[in-house]
């Protein structure tokens, strides 16, 4: 059974977008996954086709309505996990991207305008998720990134079975930096280790990197890399990133 993606949108025109080239094209039209789109306006009860309504309470913008979207959702339910890109959400992480990965699929509801009535999560199993503290003027583009990252995971997808293990956040670290001829360019030379053709030497620079380029550029990561240690008292821990 393929990954089956379901994408609930005010624009299904934007989709397979970039997931139709590549290798999520190629993993499309080799049927590895499949895509449907779901047009929310089609389940609005209104002459006009109404998705949304003014904010109770007053104030700027407009809500999508529960009930069109509750009825859009119950369209397509099954036993997929149903994931809301919202910025109110759980931040994507690549844990749950390998969950998501292993399951049958995924129903992904696109939100729009100043997003969703809340009854919404009250009355249905939807699990908000964000990709990072940032706006953007809908959910499709959330929904894009989250699809990608599932769909690189399945098998077959991405050709050798261990090409991803490297990568970054995989390990809970940042992926070491990479290099690839010439060896020399604008006077910066490929550093010797790699080189060395010392495996074990290569291995163990790479994890060096990977954890001093991560303490650097994301000590979040680095703090939830370190949390899986026991922690040192907080002073010698400073004392250890200082150095």
């Amino acid at each position: 059974m393929s990954f089956t993606a379901t994408v609930l949108t005010l624009y299904p025109e934007m989709f397979p977008g970039p997931l139709g080239t590549s290798l999520a094209g190629r993993a499309l039209r080799e049927e590895r996954w499949s895509l449907e789109t779901v047009q929310i306006r089609d389940f609005a009860t209104d002459k006009h086709r109404s998705v949304d309504d003014t904010p109770a309470g007053g104030g700027a913008g407009m809500v999508m309505r529960a009930d069109v979207l509750a009825a859009a959702l119950d369209s397509v339910a099954d036993d997929r996990p149903v994931i809301a890109m919202s910025p109110r959400g759980r931040p994507l992480d690549q844990q749950r991207v390998r969950e998501l990965a292993q399951g049958p699929g995924v129903t992904v509801l696109c939100g729009r305008f100043e997003g969703y009535d809340e009854r919404l999560f009250e009355a249905r199993d939807i699990e908000p998720v964000s990709i990072g503290d940032y706006v953007l003027s809908g959910g499709e583009m959330g929904a894009l990134v989250l699809l990608d990252a599932c769909i690189r995971l399945l098998p077959g997808v991405m050709g050798a079975a261990s090409s991803g293990d490297d990568e970054s956040f995989e390990t809970g670290l940042l992926e070491y930096p990479q290099y690839t001829r010439p060896v020399t360019w604008e006077g910066r030379t490929i550093p010797e280790v790699l080189r060395s053709g010392d495996h074990a030497k290569i291995a163990a620079w790479r994890k060096h990197r990977a954890e001093v380029d991560t303490r650097l550029r994301r000590p979040d990561l680095w703090e939830r890399h370190e949390g899986a240690r026991v922690r040192p008292p907080s002073g010698a821990r400073r004392h250890d990133e200082e150095d």
